[in-house]
């Protein structure tokens, strides 16, 4: 395939087709959020049917080992995994955004003290991090949306950091600090709105890494605590009933397609603000 036909495949106008694609994807499991108890015909806790169940007209997803239905469980499960997604990436941003900003602009020794914290931080893989601060923490939705806090925030102090060395260096910052501007008018005016695209795409990624990682510590035992419809101990469940598939493929299809739909948004973002990708 040729570049310009590539090219007319990914853009549809003015929105890219991973873009659009993305949002579609997201605003269906937002919808799913808001309308589960309309769009389930069961309760996700209650023994509905008999154990184990394969996909029927009754039960499109079958029953898992207590006779809950997995369909209304999954649909349920969203109403866990997006809210602590969006907590978590909107706290982690706040911090991190707040002590990169600080760190990059005013410098110094508070400043490197912040990346010294950031660097010990990343030296730990995610996963374990988040592992041993949850387990120390205790199991529960809040504790794991603690942990994958403390994992993430360095991420985003770092972007920010490395924007706002760039941005400072710009002739309208110098042109506004010899003017008499005060350092946080230079900050919060001159320099923050031309960092925040970089940590916006971020964000929108991380959503769904945020997702998977709260569904691997659940998977574990170090998430939400049964019977809590989550989609990593849906798994966990289905994985002890390796012949009963259909336990694990609703909350597996959610997840699968949740984390493509906020990939797609962030790469769709990324085109639509690099000039070199018009």
């Amino acid at each position: 395939m040729s570049a310009l036909s590539f090219s007319s495949f990914r853009r549809v106008g003015w929105i890219s087709l991973p873009l659009a694609v993305g949002i579609a994807i997201v605003l269906f499991w937002l919808v799913v959020t808001f309308l589960a108890p309309v769009m389930s015909s069961y309760d996700p806790i209650d023994m509905v049917g008999r154990r184990l169940q394969a996909p029927s007209w009754q039960h499109w997803l079958g029953t898992d080992a207590l006779g809950r239905d997995v369909l209304s469980r999954t649909l349920h499960g969203a109403r866990h995994s997006l809210p602590i997604a969006v907590i978590v990436v909107a706290l982690s941003v706040a911090i991190g955004a707040l002590l990169g900003a600080i760190s990059g602009f005013i410098g110094g020794l508070g400043g490197a003290a912040i990346m010294r914290l950031v660097d010990v931080t990343l030296s730990f893989p995610p996963m374990l991090l988040a592992m041993a601060v949850a387990a120390s923490l205790g199991p529960g939705l809040e504790n794991a949306a603690i942990a994958m806090v403390i994992v993430w925030w360095p991420v985003y102090a770092r972007l920010m950091r490395a924007q706002v060395l760039e941005v400072r260096e710009r002739e309208h910052v110098e042109a506004a600090i010899a003017a008499g501007a005060s350092r946080p008018r230079v900050l919060l005016k001159h320099i923050l709105p031309l960092c925040w695209t970089p940590v916006l795409i971020s964000a929108t990624m991380d959503l769904g890494q945020v997702i998977l990682l709260a569904a691997s510590l659940s998977f574990i035992g170090l998430g939400a605590a049964p019977p809590t419809p989550e989609w990593g101990s849906m798994i966990s469940d289905g994985a002890a009933q390796f012949y009963s598939w259909w336990v694990a493929l609703g909350p597996g299809l959610a997840i699968l397609t949740i984390v493509l739909g906020f990939n797609f948004v962030g790469d769709g973002l990324h085109d639509y603000f690099d000039p070199k990708s018009k």
